[in-house]
């Protein structure tokens, strides 16, 4: 019987590293090359990697073995680009490259990106000073930071171990804690740092079917939870997000299947929080995606053009599966677990959990009170 390879760390999957002429000697790229045991590339200054003979969208796949050290010349602490139509939870994105190794069906970087290949920028002492300036000039607001919006936080961290240069600069952060989001099993790094509990690990959980169908290179269910059982031991605490929720035949079974194991593995006291979003995605996403996987099927189904211009699930189906992937979690979560809706509307919020965020002082301070265990404002 063939065996299933484990994707625990898809940062195996990378055969090259592509390395900018201007950042050769920077002494952390000079880390990562000592680390990298596959073929190095000196991109000459003006020039980009070439990755990959073919057109979009099919270069984006030959871009999955690719990594490209550069430097990031803009901004790389921002607010979360939410839309104003559904609730946002003030997340702050901390932009550390962009791309990884893992293949989702539903990855809505497949119609931004630009290049194929991913990028990692090696420039983060500047990254640390942006965080430090932005932290420094509000100090009585509180900031929770994620690496995950643009990449998986910690699927190549193996090669470029950035957690380990992040994690210990924010656990001096009185009024920032930092998210690490993740689809990998990548936590061994994490083990010795000095964090202060201002980390919290997290990962995207699905259903079997979904996690095994449309989600490549990506760890198991068993991994994750796994890896997440690591991270508590080492006194983090730890958090998951359901999204996208699929509809698909038998969902509500194999949702629950996963909830049911989740809680089985892990103590819910250490998970802070857990966000709910339903599939949606931008519209010419669906050409990307089936052409990139013709045999997935969760485009074929009826959506509905949102208020955010994105296509998803009409209303009354997103809350059906709301309701009892919600009403499955309130079985087993602690009562100071923040279960909060991803970009959704007030009516799906009364609809599902019985209030609306205001009630509750804010998407942002539910959050920071099951963070922070306080009430913000007293």
């Amino acid at each position: 019987m063939d065996v299933l390879k484990s994707w625990r760390d898809p940062s195996s999957y990378i055969t090259t590293l592509h390395v900018d002429e201007d950042c050769k000697n920077n002494e952390y790229t000079k880390e990562i090359i000592e680390r990298f045991s596959g073929d190095v590339v000196i991109v000459p200054v003006g020039q980009s990697p070439v990755v990959s003979e073919r057109d979009f969208p099919a270069n984006l796949s030959d871009g999955k073995r690719h990594l490209y050290l550069t430097r990031n010349k803009g901004h790389f602490l921002k607010p979360c680009p939410a839309t104003r139509e559904y609730r946002c939870c003030d997340y702050h994105v901390l932009n550390t490259g962009m791309n990884c190794p893992i293949d989702c069906v539903y990855c809505i970087l497949q119609a931004y990106l630009n290049n194929p290949w991913i990028s990692f920028y090696v420039n983060y002492e500047g990254m640390l000073d942006e965080i430090e300036t932005e932290l420094s000039a509000h100090p009585e607001e509180l900031y929770r930071i994620g690496t995950g919006e643009f990449t998986d936080s910690l699927a190549i961290d193996s090669i470029t171990r950035l957690s380990e240069k992040l994690v210990p600069f924010m656990a001096a952060k009185k009024n920032g804690m930092l998210e690490l989001k993740t689809k990998s099993g990548v936590v061994d790094y994490l083990q010795d740092l000095e964090h202060n509990s201002n980390t919290i690990v997290s990962w995207s959980l699905n259903s079997t079917r979904i996690l095994q169908k449309e989600e490549m290179r990506a760890a198991s269910l068993a991994e994750r939870v796994e890896a997440a059982k690591k991270c508590i031991s080492w006194g983090y605490r730890v958090g998951f997000h359901f999204d996208p929720i699929v509809d698909h035949e038998n969902w509500e079974k194999e949702y629950f299947e996963t909830i049911d194991y989740l809680y089985r593995e892990l103590p819910a006291e250490s998970i802070v929080w857990i966000s709910l979003g339903a599939l949606r995605y931008l519209p010419h996403l669906k050409d990307i995606g089936v052409r990139r996987f013709p045999g997935s099927t969760i485009y074929f189904q009826e959506f509905i053009e949102g208020l955010d211009g994105k296509s998803r699930y009409f209303r009354d189906n997103r809350t059906q599966l709301y309701l009892s992937i919600y009403n499955r979690l309130k079985k087993y979560a602690d009562e100071k677990t923040a279960i909060y809706f991803c970009m959704e509307s007030d009516e799906v919020w009364r609809d599902v959990m019985g209030f609306v965020p205001e009630e509750k002082g804010g998407i942002h301070t539910m959050l920071e009170k099951a963070f922070w265990g306080y009430s913000v404002g007293g």
